[in-house]
């Protein structure tokens, strides 16, 4: 794909759109995704893979509350990763990823995800180059195996926040008392390093774009809802899945 510059995409929603008319689209798509999760459920056809990336702050824990979280708990599934545990270490840096990839009908959620293993370890130059490119070549290896052998569909998004935006979120962090449990020390100091991941980002974007990444403006939630709501119902309504019948 031609190559991405994140200084250069704009955070912000397109200016002619109306905060209260994109809410109100929004609630609908969140209504019709009940059903679609609903079919999609009772199908066991295919499986769903939503993978959430971005920046401290661009939002993903809201945007999981907010879009998918009106859907029957019983077929959606959110997994976040953090940083790997001492087992997870011994293995290789897919097998935590793997184990949590979806079943049919099932819609799994990765709160960060096997990005990770080439982006924190990239920036903080844990790993060498030579194993970044063999990570992102198992990455496209990984999706294409999700992707034909277990019908599984997957939709990347990077939620794209300016630094002023993640700036005012984290200082909220320290003044919100129903945002302080959210507060990490170690968010400044990975704040600091904003340029240095927008590299790293920017090289998956280019590298693992086989299953293509979508690139959502972050500052305005209602906006960022808006469009993975949408991206979402347009995506399993092109399954046109039927409810199983009875045979007779």
């Amino acid at each position: 794909m031609a190559k991405i510059k994140l200084s250069e995409i704009s955070t912000l929603p397109p200016g002619k759109l109306e905060k209260d008319a994109i809410k109100t689209a929004t609630a609908q798509i969140v209504y019709e995704l009940d059903e679609l999760q609903n079919l999609l459920y009772a199908q066991h056809k295919w499986s769903v893979l939503i993978v959430l990336q971005g920046m401290d702050a661009s939002g993903k824990d809201g945007l999981i509350r907010d879009v998918l979280g009106q859907m029957n708990p019983l077929g959606v599934k959110v997994q976040p990763f953090k940083a790997p545990t001492e087992e997870e270490m011994d293995h290789d840096f897919l097998w935590r990823i793997h184990r949590y990839a979806p079943a049919k009908g099932m819609i799994q959620v990765f709160n960060r995800s096997h990005y990770e293993d080439v982006l924190v370890q990239r920036v903080h130059k844990w790993v060498d180059s030579d194993t970044i490119k063999a990570r992102m070549k198992a990455i496209n290896d990984f999706e294409k195996l999700l992707a034909e052998h277990n019908n599984t569909r997957i939709l990347k998004f990077y939620l794209h926040v300016s630094r002023k935006e993640q700036a005012e979120r984290l200082k909220e962090r320290t003044e919100d008392p129903r945002k302080m449990w959210k507060y990490n020390d170690k968010d400044i100091e990975e704040a600091k390093l904003w340029k240095h991941y927008e590299k790293a980002y920017e090289d998956v974007f280019r590298n693992c774009n086989d299953i293509p990444w979508i690139i959502v403006p972050a500052d305005q939630n209602w906006y960022k809802e808006y469009l993975v709501a949408k991206t979402l119902r347009d995506m399993l309504k092109g399954l046109k899945m039927k409810y199983p019948m009875l045979k007779r």
